[in-house]
């Protein structure tokens, strides 16, 4: 167990918020040897946290909970040579009241790291108001939900180099480690908001892989007629080799599928049942992160990819699906009107091992092309705010502790882009063109056989799209280019014309009068 010396004079912090990943957090960093301060809003859950805190034997620092936030600042003075903080609470103004609650009690040289899914703007304009009184913003990604919070996630810190430098050490004792280097999965991903930004990212990412394998679950369930239980089985085949291997969500959508009810539930009761059925099928298909507000990560992504005009039609598609599913009340109404028909069993004799084999090399190719779209987007980000984002490091600090882990596409994604910074377009590299190329047959048969069953795919036929006209040299948009030309007299490159095709990206020279004002 780390000692507090280990942390180069960090030996106290102070956790703003105890809800999930807050009260985890609180317990790992006690049991790293920080005395550790709490406070929330809500009064309960300072209270539950502090009743954690006595239960959990693995503990050698000290929890202190307070309800008051003044004396939960001042708690902190004199234990180390700065106060250091970790905000763990919703995004937007909760934490500029926070700050402003705080802001009698910081000192010059006090670091704040927001561990939040913030959006980057908000944390850079927060960086600079801080900055004005001598104190540090940090804005860090911490992925991993709350079970690696407690046990160790993935972290994204972004701010300033110098006030990185103090806290590293500590980070780096608390941060997942990689289980074949064993290096921690936490790099400095460079200034201003580019912390929170690489974390708006990999949720987006996360966005696109969770949609292709819910749409794989429904897949094999609606459209195979399998038994959770063992479509569990090959998610775990998938899951322990191949291009999918050690894949986090593969993972627990075995353990999900393989959880029956049991009389007593689990350990608050919930899905106690006489009969063994599976719990999944006690939850409902309605993902409302999105519709509350609880979550930004996602919007904010595609916000960004278009404007920063990079496609992003995975996390796009992911994204409206999450959208449509939230509001259930209006969908049900819907239903009634536009009496769409429901998945259906595959049609065919055909052997269901050689359709679980296209689903996996689907799968595989739209986890991978969400990748793609993600770092080429942070890539764009990078170069377009000074920020020098080493693109390998992204890499590394999502090897373990985070949502995104796939030991496969990690391996093959690295070292290229270690090697180039700057690369906006990841198909460039020949490996991860193959890699595309080679499972663009089993994707284009899965998209084929679920379209004409009605199975659910926008994430898998998005990437079927988006690989198509990302790799098509004769699209469709010549006709559109000639009707934005014909009433908006938008002007036009040819084709095969030396400077124009294939260009830089402006409007050509051309216009043809196709009708005179």
């Amino acid at each position: 167990m780390p000692s507090p010396t280990s942390h180069k004079g960090i030996k106290s912090i102070g956790v703003v918020g105890a809800g999930n990943m807050g009260s985890m957090m609180t317990l790992r960093f006690a049991e790293l040897g920080l005395e550790v301060s709490v406070w929330d809003v809500e009064k309960k859950n300072v209270d539950q946290v502090m009743d954690y805190a006595k239960r959990d034997h693995n503990i050698k620092g000290q929890v202190q909970g307070f309800y008051d936030i003044n004396e939960f600042a001042k708690s902190l003075e004199g234990k180390s040579d700065r106060k250091l903080f970790m905000f763990s609470i919703t995004h937007g103004s909760p934490a500029d009241e926070v700050l402003q609650m705080i802001k009698p009690d910081l000192t010059h040289g006090d670091i704040i790291l927001d561990g939040g899914n913030e959006n980057y703007r908000r944390t850079e304009r927060r960086q600079r108001e801080c900055e004005a009184i001598g104190v540090t913003w940090i804005g860090m990604g911490v992925s991993g939900g709350y079970q690696s919070a407690r046990r160790g996630p993935s972290l994204s810190p972004g701010g300033d180099a110098k006030a990185l430098e103090l806290v590293m050490p500590f980070l780096e004792s608390y941060a997942a480690k990689d289980p074949k280097t064993g290096m921690p999965c936490v790099k400095r991903m460079g200034p201003g908001g580019s912390g929170h930004f690489i974390k708006m990212v990999h949720n987006g990412i996360e966005g696109g892989m969770l949609s292709t394998l819910a749409e794989a679950w429904s897949y094999m369930h609606d459209g195979l007629g399998m038994e959770h239980s063992k479509i569990g089985d090959v998610f775990a085949k998938w899951n322990s080799s191949g291009e999918l291997r050690n894949n986090y969500l593969v993972h627990i959508g075995d353990k999900i599928l393989h959880t029956r009810r049991t009389p007593q539930g689990d350990y608050k009761g919930e899905g106690a049942s006489r009969d063994d059925g599976y719990v999944i099928d006690d939850v409902l298909d309605k993902v409302v992160q999105d519709d509350d507000n609880t979550e930004g990560t996602p919007l904010w992504c595609l916000m960004e990819s278009a404007s920063r005009h990079v496609s992003c039609p995975t996390l796009a598609a992911a994204h409206y699906l999450r959208i449509s599913s939230g509001n259930r009340l209006e969908r049900v109404r819907a239903a009634k009107k536009l009496e769409m028909p429901m998945p259906k069993p595959i049609e065919g004799t055909r052997d269901h091992t050689v359709i679980i084999e296209n689903l996996r090399q689907a799968v595989y190719c739209s986890f991978l092309a969400s990748f793609c779209q993600g770092l080429e987007l942070i890539s764009r980000a990078s170069i377009d705010e000074g920020w020098n984002v080493k693109l390998g490091d992204c890499l590394q600090i999502w090897r373990a502790g985070c949502i995104i882990q796939s030991d496969h596409i990690a391996d093959l994604l690295q070292p290229a882009l270690a090697a180039n910074n700057e690369l906006t377009n990841a198909k460039f590299v020949d490996s991860v063109a193959h890699e595309l190329h080679q499972n663009f047959r089993g994707l284009k048969e899965i998209v084929m056989e679920g379209t004409y069953s009605d199975q659910y795919i926008p994430a898998l036929s998005a990437t079927l799209e988006y690989l198509k006209y990302e790799g098509g040299l004769s699209l469709p948009t010549k006709f559109m280019e000639a009707q934005m030309d014909y009433f908006g007299a938008h002007s036009y490159n040819k084709p095969g014309i030396p400077g124009e095709d294939p260009g830089p990206v402006h409007k050509g020279p051309h216009h043809y009068e196709w009708l005179p004002a």
